[in-house]
């Protein structure tokens, strides 16, 4: 089984990604479970540093993305440029804002001291749509990674180029 790219304006295909066998899939979450702790311990002004760095390739790549979505997937390209610039947005809204999210709150009660705390939750799972495979992935993992979590991502399998290029960003970061 593979997952195709195809143009929906011509109806050619663009590529074709094999899908991962039962192997690959078990290391890919043998990775996460792994991973999971370490982000979650990892301290949150450098958690939203790289957040911070997601959003700037997204800025430096911004074409180059807005034509991958274009291409894939048929949006306009100013409507795939601004999916990657609202993208970097989130991360500067959450690199900025995140750290307020997540602070302790002290409430009043009968007890010495009480407070509302935010730790991770651990591995949030994501299946997305076509329509923004961009947005619809940035809306979540920014917050969640600002927060300590991990995600994994089941991707539409129409748009399997988008997906490995967000995978390649956070590589890059």
């Amino acid at each position: 089984m593979s997952f195709a790219a195809i143009n929906p304006v011509n109806g050619q295909t663009i590529t074709k990604i094999p899908a991962w066998n039962e192997t690959q899939l078990n290391e890919a979450l043998h990775q996460v479970a792994i991973t999971t702790p370490i982000w979650a311990a990892t301290p949150l002004t450098e958690r939203c540093t790289l957040t911070q760095k997601v959003g700037q390739i997204l800025r430096d790549k911004r074409d180059e993305y807005a034509n991958l979505i274009s291409r894939e997937m048929g949006k306009l390209i100013t409507e795939s440029r601004a999916e990657i610039e609202k993208c970097a947005l989130a991360c500067d809204y959450y690199t900025e804002y995140g750290p307020a999210f997540l602070k302790d709150e002290f409430i009043e009660s009968d007890a010495s001291k009480s407070y509302v705390t935010h730790p991770p939750l651990g591995t949030i799972l994501a299946v997305m749509p076509w329509n923004f495979p961009f947005w619809q992935v940035f809306r979540f993992t920014i917050p969640a990674l600002v927060a300590g979590n991990t995600s994994v991502l089941k991707h539409a399998s129409n748009v399997p180029e988008c997906a490995l290029a967000i995978e390649k960003v956070f590589q890059l970061a």
